[in-house]
C-alpha cells in the first residue's frame, strides 16, 4: 500500500490517549513487563520515551582536541502501541476508552476494570 504523504511533507500529529507523566507497562519487546513513567511523547511519529525502558548505549567521539570520548546511556523512544497505561487496582496494563460526561467533558476509563484513569 502506497503512503499517502507527499515527499518532504511532515506526518500528521496522532491523537494518543497517553499523557506525559502517565505510568505505563511495556507489552512487547526486550523490556516486556517493565513499568515506567512517560518522559516525552512524539505525536508525529507516535513514539514515547519511558523512564528506565529501552536503554541504549551510544559511543561519543571527542569533538575538540584535548576532549575525551565517552559512552552515554539513555532511553530511546518506543512505539506507543507497545505500551499500555498501568492500572494500580488490577496491577497490569490495560486499554483505555473515552467516556463523555453529561457536561461534555471527557474522562479516560480502563476498559476491563471500568475505573477512571485520572
Amino acid at each position: 500500500m502506497k503512503n499517502s504523504r507527499k515527499r518532504g511533507e511532515e506526518p500528521k500529529k496522532m491523537k494518543l490517549l497517553l499523557k506525559k507523566g502517565d505510568t505505563v507497562q511495556v507489552i512487547s519487546g526486550k523490556d516486556k513487563g517493565n513499568t515506567g513513567k512517560i518522559l516525552n511523547i512524539d505525536r508525529r511519529n507516535a513514539r514515547v520515551i519511558v523512564e528506565g525502558v529501552n536503554i541504549v548505549t551510544k559511543h561519543v567521539k571527542p569533538t575538540q582536541a584535548g576532549q575525551e570520548g565517552k559512552i552515554v546511556k539513555f532511553e530511546a523512544p518506543i512505539h506507543y502501541s507497545n505500551v499500555l497505561l498501568y492500572c494500580k487496582e488490577s496491577g497490569k496494563g490495560e486499554r483505555l476508552k473515552i467516556r463523555i460526561n453529561d457536561d461534555k467533558s471527557k474522562t479516560r476509563i480502563f476498559v476491563k476494570s471500568g475505573t477512571a484513569a485520572d
